[in-house]
């Protein structure tokens, strides 16, 4: 059996957090879609309220703390990361535009991302489009093509036939199949790790 891990990013301010509500469903959804395929998966839920504090001093140091070291690792470890965000002034809000600005080079390029945003009202699902996928796309990752906004109103008598699940569910299954075509990730580079063989370092040779 496979083993999948899927990094899952909220970036909520609030608790409870309809944010917060989204990024489970979607991860349930998504777990379920890659153990139908044979998967163990392992789901790694990252609150960024929590680590607020130190995004911003990684930002204005250029160093992460222990805390947020571990976080950025998981997500670069990660299969597959689902992203969402509450929509403010009709786009991301600055937590998850700040978490993504210290995120390590290349670290989602190529990796499947499922992105969701909530919001006041429906019309601000288009920012997933003008705004949040087109960071995704600048990071190079693989972002899918079903992305899920939640308003108000899906939660009110949500049940496994709303719009809301099915919207989940096909996204959750876009996940699934992206993820089952690629190899398991194998995490972050060691930055330092040999490149050398010690042999040829020793008698002054780099083959590089």
């Amino acid at each position: 059996m496979t083993s999948r891990t899927v990094a899952v990013v909220s970036a909520g301010l609030a608790q409870p957090s309809s944010t917060r509500l989204l990024a489970d469903q979607l991860a349930a959804a998504a777990r379920d879609e890659l153990a139908g395929r044979g998967a163990a998966v392992e789901l790694r839920a990252v609150e960024l309220r929590e680590h607020a504090h130190d995004v911003v001093n990684h930002l204005l140091t250029g160093f992460a703390p222990a805390a947020l070291r571990q976080t950025l690792d998981a997500v670069a470890a990660a299969d597959a990361l689902i992203a969402v965000t509450p929509i403010f002034n009709a786009s991301y809000n600055g937590l998850f535009k700040s978490f993504f600005d210290v995120i390590d080079r290349d670290t989602l390029a190529g990796k499947p991302v499922l992105i969701g945003a909530t919001g006041g009202t429906a019309r601000h699902s288009l920012a997933l489009e003008h705004a949040v996928r087109p960071m995704f796309t600048y990071l190079r990752a693989a972002t899918l093509p079903t992305a899920v906004f939640a308003a108000p109103e899906d939660w009110a008598g949500d049940d496994g036939d709303s719009a809301l699940r099915s919207r989940i569910r096909r996204a959750a299954a876009e996940l699934a199949e992206q993820v089952d075509r690629r190899p398991p990730a194998t995490g972050p580079a060691d930055p330092f790790a040999l490149t050398t063989d010690f042999a040829d370092l020793l008698a002054g040779r780099d083959p590089a």
